[in-house]
């Protein structure tokens, strides 16, 4: 197995370096429907920003009317009253059709970014997989997906329309109070920028040990989960239930610490807030009283400033927001510039399969510097020929199987399929032409049916029960109450492992491949089980060209040579007969196995 070593190599993205790189998705080039939404989304933000800053002006005549006390103007105080009603009831119609317009832009974007990503998760390689927790892996894309969204929103519809609206309002107060309403306005606003920008900054360093400890606690359960039976095995429940407890302790007390600095900046955003209302109304006021302004004005600041606020109140929690949102992105972003260890050369070719001829040249291959795995292995496996590899656990028999789906990349030497360095094709016409059949059968959380009917996309109903019938599971399925349509649970937990197996097996006939792997395929059984199964693939490896890798030797004697590995090294090749009379590490193994077996079955003896 490879060393559990860190695999994130590339540089997360930094601050608003994430909101460019999104920006393609958002203005995509091939989508001009889309780009109009954006458009007409942005004209609407003018007309509801339009309508709301005439707002205070209907309000201010109607006061200025009402306050002269003459009896004529009382219907117009009433009809800049409606008016000012209407302009309300225009600024929240303008907002609601500018998102229901919006809102295909912002869900289509996060689509095909969170479709990017799950396309580059797939296409990283087996030792990026093997040292990621799923758990951890799932909720950084949730987080990521969730941000974009809100960072839409807020971006587009609260702060550029507050940095109209702070422009309106300073030229109003400019034409209609002086240069000292102006100058007071824009230190109001760059105080609570700041403020809000430096003790945000403060909140984001606790924000990111709150989203660390809490992804270490789904990660934490997830695994606990997923290994349910192995913690079942060694009645570990309790220790498990401390551990995430641990964890689950550890996010409480950053979420307690994060929501008491949210209290000291709303207090710190609402005294520089209050203190700004409370100098315009004082200034508006004692103008009032010299008579250079009329009520009216009074009205029509305190409206202006209420407005404003409202939008300003919510930009600490937009910054924040926003701040937050660019740490989920951040994370998703790294996982999208983690490089693929293993790619298609440029101008790499479909693999064409005559005959099936496998071949390993002077294969060498290390999951780590300091650990070579396999060393100079030649190999060679006839159209049609059926290879066996046996030898101890680490000799490095499933990386050979590995390298063949190129899984991973050869340090040294080649591997080639009808003469065809599987470095020159591309990965996906590669594994179209090998099928596995793993010791370890994990199934989706779905029906028989459709786990039988992955092995070949499209595959009809009549094809999926022939591959069963293949497999020898066809009655099996069919005794069940839901037949084909029976669920297997989480990786099949429902199912025995000879059942398992047999589900492996029908969707790689299913697949019908010319190269087939059976990697320890019937270890994990027992030996009515496994001789079961035996039959089965030896049938289906007819024809094929199969490599076999095994544990047990029983399972080998027909194949046409048999291949012992050692430490990496190729040790000893032959037939079943041949390697007998040699009387080396084959005979000696399997002289060990047949001892191990006899004992077995006096034992089963003893006991019935």
């Amino acid at each position: 197995m490879p060393p559990d070593r860190p695999t994130e190599t590339a540089r997360p993205e930094q601050g608003f370096a994430a909101v460019r790189r999104f920006l393609p998705y958002l203005w995509p080039k091939e989508h001009p429907a889309l780009r109009a939404r954006i458009v007409i989304a942005m004209a609407l933000v003018l007309a509801s920003k339009a309508v709301v800053l005439l707002m205070p002006f209907a309000y201010k005549g109607a006061i200025d009317r009402m306050a002269a006390g003459m009896e004529p103007a009382v219907l117009l105080a009433v009809a800049l009253v409606v008016a000012y009603a209407g302009a309300r009831f225009g600024g929240v119609l303008f907002d609601n059709m500018r998102n229901t317009i919006f809102e295909r832009v912002g869900q289509d974007a996060a689509r095909r970014l969170s479709e990017d990503v799950f396309r580059h998760l797939h296409a990283l390689s087996l030792r990026f997989h093997l040292n990621r927790r799923t758990g951890a892996v799932s909720k950084i894309v949730e987080r990521g997906t969730k941000s974009i969204d809100t960072m839409l929103y807020f971006i587009l519809f609260n702060i550029v329309p507050t940095i109209i609206e702070l422009a309106a309002v300073c030229a109003i107060f400019l034409v209609k109070f002086g240069w000292g309403l102006v100058a007071a306005t824009v230190v109001m606003v760059v105080a609570y920028v700041s403020f809000t920008r430096i003790v945000t900054d403060w909140r984001t360093r606790m924000r990111r040990e709150m989203v660390e400890h809490d992804t270490h606690a789904v990660a934490r359960a997830v695994d606990s989960l997923l290994n349910y039976e192995t913690v079942k095995y060694f009645g570990a429940e309790e220790r498990e239930a401390q551990r995430y407890d641990k964890a689950i302790r550890s996010y409480t007390d950053a979420a307690v610490k994060n929501q008491t600095s949210l209290g000291l900046l709303n207090i710190g955003q609402s005294l520089i807030t209050n203190l700004m209302m409370a100098g315009a109304m004082g200034y508006t006021v004692w103008g009032w009283s010299r008579g250079r302004f009329t009520t009216g004005d009074v009205v029509l600041v305190n409206t202006l400033l209420a407005q404003l606020f409202r939008p300003l109140d919510l930009l600490g929690m937009v910054y924040r927001e926003i701040r937050q949102g660019l740490i989920d992105m951040e994370a998703m972003f790294g996982l999208i510039d983690t490089p693929t260890e293993v790619s298609d050369a440029p101008g790499a070719g479909t693999l064409r399969v005559s005959g099936g001829a496998v071949r390993f040249e002077d294969v060498a291959f290390s999951y780590d510097p300091e650990r070579a795995i396999l060393h100079g292995v030649d190999l060679s496996i006839p159209p049609g020929g059926t290879l066996a590899v046996v030898g101890s656990s680490g000799a490095g028999k499933s990386t050979l199987a590995r390298l063949l789906y190129r899984f991973y990349e050869v340090s040294g030497g080649r591997i080639t399929i009808d003469g065809q360095d599987l470095r020159a094709v591309t990965q996906a016409s590669l594994r179209a032409a090998i099928g596995i059949v793993p010791q370890d059968t994990v199934l989706f959380n779905d029906t028989i049916g459709y786990n039988i009917g992955y092995g070949r996309d499209g595959a009809t109903q009549t094809d999926i029960e022939e591959a069963a019938r293949g497999a020898s599971i066809h009655d099996f399925i069919l005794s069940l109450p839901n037949g084909y349509d029976t669920k297997v649970g989480e990786r099949g937990l429902k199912l025995s492992g000879g059942e398992k197996q047999r589900v492996a097996i029908a969707r790689t006939l299913l697949k019908n491949p010319p190269i087939l792997i059976l990697d320890e395929a019937t270890s994990a059984l027992d030996s009515r089980t496994e001789a079961a199964i035996q039959d089965t693939l030896e049938r289906i490896s007819e024809r094929r060209t199969t490599i076999v890798i095994a544990h047990r030797l029983s399972t080998v004697v027909h194949a046409d040579e048999i291949v012992v590995m050692e430490a990496g090294r190729v040790a000893e090749r032959g037939s079943h007969a041949a390697l007998l009379e040699r009387r080396g590490l084959y005979a000696e193994m399997w002289t060990r196995q047949q001892a191990d077996q006899e004992n077995a079955e006096e034992a089963e003896t003893v006991a019935a």
